[in-house]
């Protein structure tokens, strides 16, 4: 099992990028994969759309 332990989302001039990490444990519940870690770019435009709305929350909460 795979069990997300953090994400975020970079503007970059390709586009927007996820990077997530994650451990992964066997069936007993013994970790065999600490911070694995992966990225991709977002290319469906439902996850864009939420994305780009949690980028706007924070800009418009945090940093006016």
């Amino acid at each position: 099992m795979k069990i997300l332990t953090s994400f975020s989302v970079i503007k970059m001039s390709e586009g927007l990028r996820l990077s997530y990490t994650y451990t992964e444990i066997n069936e007993e519940g013994v970790p065999i994969n600490n911070n694995a870690q992966e990225s991709r770019f977002i290319v469906q435009d439902e996850l864009k759309g939420y994305s780009n709305n949690i980028m706007k929350y924070i800009e418009e909460k945090f940093l006016m």
